[in-house]
């Protein structure tokens, strides 16, 4: 495995460590700020996550 996809992989799992932390605030009882702030940071860390696994497929492909 090439150092550019190692890299890749690390940053994928470390942003899936960040999601599922907002993940277990939106879990919990309701608090309308701190969901609101959980489910902000949520979308943008899945974003990442997702763009994280395409360029991770693109490294595969080459």
């Amino acid at each position: 495995m090439n150092e550019r996809l190692e890299t890749l992989k690390k940053a994928r799992g470390r942003m899936i460590e960040d999601r599922d932390a907002h993940a277990k605030v939106l879990a919990a009882p309701f608090d309308r700020e701190k969901a609101e702030r959980a489910r902000n940071k949520f979308v943008e860390l899945q974003t990442l996550i997702d763009a994280l696994d395409r360029a991770i497929a693109g490294e595969n492909s080459v």
